[in-house]
This record gives structure tokens, C-alpha cells and sequence, in this order.
């Protein structure tokens, strides 16, 4: 993952190349929390944006990736979502029901 600027807010309608829900150790690393993080095109430059989501223990499904965008052999950016489109995208994925991964994979759950 890049490293990118920054920024202490975000707006619904701003181009957003991903949004990511993922987990990491708190600043106090006394807990392991989940982040909602935005990368947003702004001024011909990506920045990124944290949301501080709460406990990670709290959230039965898997971290999220949902690309927004894509970058172009000549390096210019295509966005293709906005930050509402991708957070609505990413509730509506926490609010399904967890599916077993196992049945995905095709294999058999073993008896013991």
C-alpha cells in the first residue's frame, strides 16, 4: 500500500480511488481496533483518511477492499466512485449475512 498525505476529512461527493476497512493495534496498543480508510483524489494527488470504527472484535466479517478507481498505464488516475458510493457499498456488505469460506473453496467440512 502507498504512502499518501493525510487528511482530516473527507466530503461524500470527492472522487475516492478505495475504501478499505481493515484492522490494526490502537495508538495505545493496548487493543486491535478497525479503521475505515479513504483515499480520495484531491488536487491531482491521493490523500487518506481514517475513521476511527471501533473494536475490531465487534465485527464478525472480514476486512473490506473496495477499489474506487484505477490507474492507467500513463499513470493518470480513472476514479470511478465517489466516497458515499464506496462507504454505501461498504455497509451494505457488512449488513449480509457471513457466508463460510469453506463452501466458497468448494471443501468439505470434516467431522470430528
Amino acid at each position: 500500500m502507498a504512502i499518501y498525505r493525510g487528511t482530516n476529512y473527507v466530503l461524500p461527493n470527492e472522487p475516492c480511488m478505495g475504501l478499505y476497512e481493515l484492522n490494526f493495534k490502537a495508538p495505545d496498543q493496548k487493543s486491535r481496533r478497525r479503521y475505515q480508510i479513504l483515499v480520495v483524489l484531491r488536487d491531482d494527488t491521493m490523500a487518506e483518511h481514517r475513521i476511527d470504527m471501533g473494536l475490531s472484535k465487534n465485527f464478525k466479517k472480514d476486512q473490506i477492499r473496495i477499489p474506487g478507481g484505477i490507474r492507467n498505464p500513463d499513470g493518470r488516475f480513472e476514479i470511478l466512485h465517489t466516497v458515499s458510493e464506496l462507504q454505501s457499498m461498504a455497509n451494505d456488505i457488512r449488513a449480509k449475512a457471513a457466508f463460510d469460506k469453506r463452501e466458497l473453496a468448494k471443501v468439505n467440512k470434516i467431522k470430528i
